[in-house]
């Protein structure tokens, strides 16, 4: 409950985790049918980067500053970057949209959206923001409970983002729990789980985990900007893709390395770059 996105909105891992939850949500809405939006740690849902917070950290210039200064971006980034240009109608970048404005700008009259914040003041905000969008509903609960309590959908069709701060020791054995047991439910869903990574060791042990837990075929998408060597600081994220929509691994396959160089950090030397694999399914 201490976490606050407003202080890293836009940095290197919102970039990466945003590209491909708007990869996604543009897969899904090719189909007629509606789908379903459950985002479990939904923050605010819009960050001033001029604002205090944003300011002082100024995380948002190593991140989508970069993406957007340079020239001849990737085809498999205009869902997030139109969404980003459309919340700077002015053209000079000042806001940057969290994962509930680019699920707002990338459905469509039919689909439907909820949105789970448990810090009050952050889930205030969120609920002012979209109280106006008879899509959108604001739960002000814990976001694993969301997962058991909001799931299955009506619709067949749709996605969860996990995107959990990971401040909590216990973090990782709650994740997997909850997104089993969301798995049994809506088995057709699509989960997004974001993940932090600092030292190698703990990624390849939550690997392990979700590996063991019995999920549909699961694919794992990482960015590191430097060398993931160091437990004290954020040296890359990933996402653990859980059902992912058909071709999304070849598309990542040419986007994650253009997301890596551009986002590589001055001192990330060799240890930049990549990583793209199966956990569960295909060639694991």
């Amino acid at each position: 409950m201490n976490y606050r996105h407003a202080f890293h909105a836009g940095n290197f891992a919102d970039v990466v985790k945003h590209a491909v939850l708007a990869l996604v949500l543009d897969h899904l809405a090719r189909k007629a049918a509606p789908f379903f939006v459950l985002d479990t740690h939904a923050g605010t849902g819009l960050y001033d980067l001029a604002g205090l917070p944003a300011g002082k950290t100024g995380e948002w210039r190593e991140g989508i500053g970069r993406i957007l200064a340079k020239p001849s971006p990737p085809a498999a980034l205009s869902p997030y970057l139109d969404a980003v240009r459309a919340a700077n109608p002015a053209g000079e970048l000042r806001w940057y949209p969290g994962s509930p404005a680019l699920a707002q700008a990338l459905t469509r009259p039919q689909d439907r959206i909820a949105l789970v914040e448990l810090h009050p003041e952050d889930g205030d905000d969120l609920k002012r923001r979209f109280s106006r969008d008879r899509r959108v509903g604001v739960h002000r609960m814990d976001g694993y409970a969301a997962l058991k309590g909001l799931l299955p959908p009506p619709e067949r069709r749709g996605l969860a983002l996990i995107d959990p701060p990971f401040e909590v020791r216990d973090e990782t054995a709650r994740l997997c729990k909850a997104l089993a047991q969301a798995c049994r439910r809506w088995s057709t869903g699509i989960y997004l789980v974001w993940y932090p990574i600092k030292a190698r060791p703990a990624i390849d042990r939550l690997h392990a985990d979700l590996a063991m837990l019995g999920l549909p075929p699961t694919l794992a998408a990482e960015v590191l900007v430097r060398s993931d060597d160091d437990p004290s600081r954020l040296n890359g994220s990933g996402l653990a893709v859980v059902n992912p929509p058909w071709t999304l691994d070849a598309t990542l396959a040419e986007l994650l390395p253009w997301l890596a160089e551009a986002l590589a950090a001055p001192e990330g030397g060799t240890g930049a770059g990549h990583r793209l694999e199966w956990l569960v399914g295909e060639n694991a």
